[in-house]
């Protein structure tokens, strides 16, 4: 049955970011098709708060793991918990990201390196610190969790996009690699209605419409969008994807980023 290739039965997955929006989304699928799941953010009563709905939905085990991912010894306590509490690893989804848009003349050269160090060296490190943990139990996924950003233009971007670029072919490259043990494929997302992304938008609404209506799906995205896509790569379905890029955007071939930030 194909269904079958898309459970996650026996398999234990780190997600970063879990306690919200897409991180949560990709949690509770991982959950429903069978994984156990250590979730991490750096709130720890948000965290805690969704680690017992989680577990109330889909009766798995699931560990909530306070971290800030920019924190070295907090990552491999994340790594140290997740093997101890849930036996092994077998996946480890970078979500944890993010930089607010800036224009390119005010981002100071600490920002961008912040913003690099957020979305793209925290990935790698905890990547790193998860490998031999796979490998102990013989092979193992790591899903990048990218944005359209990173191939799309748009003012005020210019930490983002280059960090969520990087972070893409640091995916090609460690999948490269880390073959035929190793699978490493990233999801460019398009515009979500996260707990982030929402607040905003419901108090413009016009930035909402004009966020829609440049989307040739025209709606905006769900956790639950991505967590589709998430479960596939991630699960015996993707086993013979690595190194990829899947764009889940409704369709985006241009930003459609509803502000006009100041140019030069």
């Amino acid at each position: 049955m194909i269904l079958e290739r898309f459970r996650m039965n026996g398999r234990v997955a780190i997600v970063t970011g879990g306690s919200k929006g897409i991180g949560r989304g990709i949690a509770r699928a991982f959950a429903e098709v069978g994984a156990d799941v250590a979730i991490a953010s750096r709130n720890a009563e948000e965290l805690d708060a969704a680690a017992e709905a989680l577990r109330s939905h889909t009766g798995r085990r699931i560990v909530a793991v306070p971290c800030d991912v920019n924190d070295r010894a907090q990552l491999e306590n994340l790594v140290e918990t997740a093997w101890k509490e849930l036996g092994r690893i077998d996946v480890v989804v970078n979500n944890a990201g993010g930089t607010p848009p800036r224009p390119a003349l005010r981002t100071s050269e600490k920002m961008f390196e912040s913003a690099f160090h957020f979305n793209v060296t925290s990935a790698f490190l905890l990547s790193r610190l998860a490998i031999p943990k796979m490998l102990e139990h013989g092979d193992g996924t790591i899903l990048n969790i990218s944005s359209g950003m990173s191939w799309l233009v748009e003012k005020g971007f210019v930490a983002y996009g280059t960090a969520k670029a990087a972070l893409c072919h640091m995916t090609r490259l460690l999948a490269y690699e880390l073959a035929p043990r190793v699978r490493v494929n990233a999801i460019a997302v398009g515009a979500v209605g996260t707990d982030a992304l929402m607040p905003f938008l419901e108090a413009m609404p016009e930035a909402r419409a004009k966020l829609e209506s440049g989307t040739p799906l025209q709606r905006i995205g769900t956790p639950e969008d991505i967590a589709a896509a998430a479960v596939y790569l991630c699960s015996p379905a993707g086993a013979w994807v690595t190194g990829k890029v899947l764009e889940v955007d409704g369709g985006t071939v241009a930003s459609n980023w509803p502000l006009e930030l100041p140019g030069v």
